[in-house]
């Protein structure tokens, strides 16, 4: 909504600069003619014409003294005031900038810290964090409609196939049309869960982390005992505040990964509850071959893969780790993967303890 406009803050502090100049001066010129007309001890005072004469002779003077202290305060004013808002105009045009859409635009106020500089600093900060957001988002939406995408080409390429010759087996077709429906169908499930966590739209409640711990260790034990891997759970209780659906998710992502991404014989997954004064933990490691760090750093974004987990059987949208990192930060916690000296990963789940 268009504002009407209003005076400048610098003609509002010059004016206010002038305002207590002069009336400084006014105090002072009247304390000048008090002594001059009234203090005892001045022996002129009893004769006649000496207010007369005080009042002529001091009131020109007055009067120009006045009107210097006017244009005085008014030029002094407006280039003090000028000075002292520079930085502002400076972080006024950084905002322009930033609102015409380039985010690569920073203040670098120089100088000593000072509110301005506070600001400035805080706002190229702020700058930073929301160009990377951006070119995040910007990369996720990209990612989302590759894979998005892959389905409903190989749909239609096995449709495609189907018309171009009839008397093709039905049953095949329908095989593989239901594992690309169910492949598509995960990922837009994934998808929504991620925007359901970054939104926060969940009421929170009092959660046990190692109860959510051993429920997910119990459904996925059919899927450790069919692939050699044992699952070990221990540990304190954890309690916290969150979405007891979005939580158990969160265990259950963590987990499964840790079984599916492990050794092919003798695997191990071993989960753990720690509870702190300030917080609560859930680690999840798991056997498995060397992971890199760098690599490691990057398994929490949203549909990346190690090379080594992409041609297994369960390979996954790539959305678990984001998923999981995501639903973390929704309840004010960290979660960090590190790759462990012997293979595997460790990864560990930080969240605030409940009152």
């Amino acid at each position: 909504m268009a504002r009407e406009r209003g005076p400048s803050v610098r003609l509002k502090l010059t004016l206010s600069y002038t305002g207590f100049l002069m009336l400084a001066g006014a105090l002072m010129l009247a304390a000048g003619w008090l002594f001059l007309t009234r203090v005892p001890h001045v022996g002129l005072l009893f004769l006649p014409e000496y207010q007369l004469s005080v009042a002529r002779d001091f009131a020109p003077v007055a009067a120009v003294t006045m009107l210097f202290l006017l244009v005085f305060g008014l030029g002094g004013g407006w280039f003090l005031a000028g000075r002292v808002l520079a930085p502002l105009n400076r972080i006024t045009e950084a905002t322009r900038t930033a609102a015409g859409g380039s985010l690569s635009h920073r203040i670098r106020l120089p100088g000593r810290q000072d509110e301005f500089r506070e600001l400035a600093d805080a706002f190229d900060t702020m700058l930073g964090r929301l160009e990377a957001h951006v070119a995040e988002q910007r990369r996720f939406a990209a990612n989302a409609s590759h894979e998005l995408r892959t389905p409903l080409a190989i749909s239609k390429s096995l449709l495609d196939v189907a018309r171009a010759d009839p008397d093709h087996d039905t049953g095949e077709l329908v095989e593989r049309l239901s594992t690309v429906n169910t492949r598509a169908i995960d990922l837009t499930e994934a998808l929504l869960l991620l925007s359901r966590a970054e939104q926060r739209s969940f009421a929170r409640e009092r959660v046990d982390l190692s109860l959510l711990a051993e429920e997910a260790t119990e459904t996925l034990l059919p899927l450790a005992e069919g692939r050699g891997v044992t699952i070990e759970t221990g540990g304190d209780l954890a309690p916290t505040t969150g979405s007891p659906s979005l939580l158990l998710h969160l265990t259950m992502n963590l987990v499964h990964n840790a079984v599916v991404h492990n050794l092919p014989e003798g695997g191990e997954v071993r989960v753990t509850t720690l509870a702190g004064a300030a917080g609560v933990t859930l680690t999840v490691e798991n056997t498995g071959e060397r992971v890199g760090a760098e690599l490691a750093a990057t398994l929490t974004e949203p549909f990346r893969r190690g090379t080594e987990r992409v041609h297994t059987d369960h390979a996954g949208v790539g959305l678990g780790l984001a998923i999981a990192r995501t639903i973390t930060e929704a309840h004010d916690g960290t979660l960090t993967p590190v790759p462990r000296p012997t293979g595997g990963l460790r990864v560990t789940v930080e969240l605030p303890a409940a009152r």
